[in-house]
């Protein structure tokens, strides 16, 4: 869920988390390194395909590993020039998507205020900022979230009054059963709230 959880511990002598008012967790987003390496992969073969296409249309070799230029242009060259560019685009997307961080963001929970603050970045435009505010005294349960299978998910939410239930894990990769089961007993600990879905 996190890259790091932060609890400030107030003033308490000992240190003692229960004493603790403030938690802030931070959430992973679109930077993660699966991204960063999937984006390099398709990058590096949209760009050999789309060397290839041009090589055996120019009858000039572009490419260091093979001799592209035997190739004849159509349909051959030109699947492979057509292959390079849908395979860019792709790495554009994913690229930008890494450059926005669209997913990265934090949790806020603030018993002195009594209030929690929910932010995401998502995709450019009026709603780039998704930000989530409520009262510590909305909150009522901190819920988890676990399907096993072909596609798994494991993810927690926060059950709030008159609101649907907000995700407050990252998107993608499930996270291991034992750390989803501590973070969930600890925020519901933190939030004095039961822990519901185990």
């Amino acid at each position: 869920m996190t890259a790091s959880t932060t609890v400030n511990k107030g003033d308490s002598p000992n240190g003692d988390s229960s004493a603790s008012s403030v938690l802030h967790q931070k959430v992973l987003g679109s930077r993660r390194f699966s991204n960063y390496w999937w984006a390099s992969v398709v990058t590096l073969g949209a760009t050999g395909f789309l060397l290839a296409g041009i090589s055996s249309y120019l009858k000039v070799n572009l490419l260091i590993v093979t001799d592209p230029t035997q190739l004849i242009f159509v349909p051959q060259g030109l699947v492979m020039g057509l292959y390079g560019t849908a395979g860019l685009l792709l790495a554009l997307y994913l690229w930008l998507v890494i450059l926005w961080d669209v997913g990265g963001g934090y949790n806020d929970f603030n018993r002195e205020t009594g209030y929690i603050k929910i932010f995401r970045w998502g995709f450019p435009g009026k709603n780039r900022r998704i930000e989530i505010d409520s009262r510590v005294q909305d909150i009522q349960s901190v819920r988890i979230d676990i399907k096993e299978g072909l596609n798994p998910r494991r993810a927690l939410y926060l059950r709030i009054k008159g609101r649907r239930d907000i995700p407050l894990t990252r998107v993608g990769q499930p996270l291991p059963l034992a750390e989803l089961e501590t973070q969930g007993a600890q925020l519901a600990r933190f939030l004095g709230v039961p822990l519901e879905g185990l």
